[in-house]
């Protein structure tokens, strides 16, 4: 299994054409391997904690909700 690690500078250097193709793929779900889907799900994820202007649109395919902590 492959294993992705993106560095701050990494996320700093995501366009937005490089999320819309990952939202994509997950959209279609045509992967080989559930732990592929999961994989860019991860992925999406981590760019949204770090780029949340690029993953805006495709906020419904993370599925976050908040959490009242009081």
């Amino acid at each position: 299994m492959t294993t992705l690690t993106l560095k701050e500078k990494d996320f700093a250097q995501i366009t937005p054409e490089q999320v819309a193709e990952i939202a994509a793929r997950l959209e279609e779900d045509e992967y080989n391997t559930p732990f592929e889907g999961l994989q860019d799900w991860h992925l999406l994820r981590a760019i949204a904690f770090h780029r949340q202007d690029l993953v805006e649109p495709y906020l419904y395919l993370l599925d976050i909700e908040a959490y009242d902590e009081s």
